[in-house]
C-alpha cells in the first residue's frame, strides 16, 4: 500500500507564493512521473505542471513563468513552489504519482487534496 500526503495550501493575497509538498510512503519500488493538478468550481481537472522521473518539467501555459515543479527521489517528494499567484489560481490541488513495480507493473495514486485560495 501507498500513501500520498499532501502539506502545503491555505490563504494567501493576489501576488503572494505558496508551496505544496506531497510525500510517498509506503511500499514503494519506484516512481516514474509525478505531478500537480487543480479543479475549480465550474472548471475541469486541469494538470498545473509535472515531472518526470530524469527531471524534464511540464507546466500548464497559464502557469509558466510563476510555478515550480521538483522532486527529491530520496524523500519520495515532490514539491510546487508558486509565486505570483493570481486569484484564478484558486482551488484544490491533487497530487498524482505514477508508481511501478514488479508485481503490479504501472499504477498510479492521487492525493487528498488541498485547498489554494487567493484574495484579489
Amino acid at each position: 500500500q501507498v500513501q500520498l500526503v499532501q502539506s502545503g495550501g491555505g490563504l494567501v493575497q493576489a501576488g503572494g507564493s505558496l508551496r505544496l509538498s506531497c510525500a510517498a510512503s509506503g511500499s514503494i519500488f519506484s516512481m516514474n512521473s509525478m505531478g500537480w493538478y487543480r479543479t475549480a468550481p465550474g472548471k475541469q481537472r486541469e494538470r498545473v505542471a509535472s515531472i518526470t522521473s530524469g527531471g524534464m518539467t511540464h507546466y500548464l501555459d497559464s502557469v509558466k513563468g510563476r510555478f515550480t515543479i521538483s522532486r527529491d527521489n530520496a524523500k519520495n517528494t515532490v514539491y510546487l513552489q508558486m509565486n505570483g499567484l493570481e486569484p484564478e489560481d484558486t482551488g484544490v490541488y491533487y497530487c498524482h504519482v505514477d508508481f511501478y513495480d514488479t508485481v503490479h507493473g504501472g499504477y498510479e495514486y492521487w492525493g487528498p487534496g488541498t485547498q489554494v485560495t487567493v484574495s484579489s
